[in-house]
């Protein structure tokens, strides 16, 4: 994740230094939010690479000497089904309906929302006791 995470700093280098310069020179409030918006994305998915990097250490594909053999075994944990994406999409449905019939029904379409991006992170949370 080590690569990644440089990559991703680089793209998030370029667009914080287009951001300022397009700022300056142009002075035009939209472009310039949109690039610093590019930089934020782009340094948010550089951070996240480097602290997996950190955690997880150098994966097979690291290596320069690796073997096929090395990256074997199970990748990771896949949920077989689950019903919160849906609750989660019904949410966010809502809280747009919300945003052009009224805040009543933006505060239910965000109740809903927040409780299905919950089951989501929180669903498998005893999976491994």
């Amino acid at each position: 994740m080590r690569t990644e995470a440089l990559l991703f700093g680089g793209v998030a280098l370029f667009f914080g230094g287009s951001a300022a310069l397009y700022g300056i020179w142009s002075g035009e409030p939209a472009g310039t939010a949109a690039l610093v918006v590019a930089c934020g994305m782009g340094a948010l998915v550089s951070f996240f690479c480097l602290i997996q990097y950190r955690r997880k250490g150098a994966r097979p594909q690291d290596r320069t000497g690796a073997e096929v053999a090395d990256a074997a075994g199970p990748l990771d944990f896949f949920p077989p089904e689950s019903t919160w994406p849906v609750i989660t999409a019904l949410g966010f449905a809502v809280g747009a309906l919300g945003v052009v019939y009224g805040l009543w029904l933006f505060l239910i379409g965000l109740g809903v929302l927040a409780r299905g991006v919950a089951g989501m992170a929180f669903q498998y949370v005893h999976r491994g006791e």
